[in-house]
């Protein structure tokens, strides 16, 4: 921003604004009594990248557990990835839900 001041010359006013790491969101997949296994380990393999022994082993934590975090990022990353999964479901005629929450 600048101002002239009463000799004709400009003043750079400089506002310093504080930067802030964005928030970060855990994304947790809820199990059901209908989405198979392999479609668990399909979603996190294609929309999460995951290896097939984590895609296994988070599938695992999902059914016994009732739930398994996949990953954590940014909000707009956690919630498409999200929408995703939701997605892909209803392609499939699944019910498998995922949440975020904050990290």
């Amino acid at each position: 921003m600048t101002e002239e001041n009463s000799g004709g010359t400009e003043l750079l006013i400089h506002n310093e604004e504080e930067l802030k790491e964005p928030k970060d969101y855990v994304v947790i997949l809820l199990n059901d009594d209908y989405t198979t296994r392999d479609f668990v380990v399909e979603i996190l393999q294609i929309i999460f990248h995951k290896n097939s022994a984590d895609a296994n082993r988070i599938m695992l934590n999902v059914h016994y557990k009732g739930r398994g975090t996949v990953g954590i990022y940014t909000w707009d990353i956690a919630n498409t990835k999200a929408h995703q999964v939701h997605t892909m479901a209803k392609e499939y005629d699944f019910p498998l839900r995922c949440i975020l929450e904050e990290a």
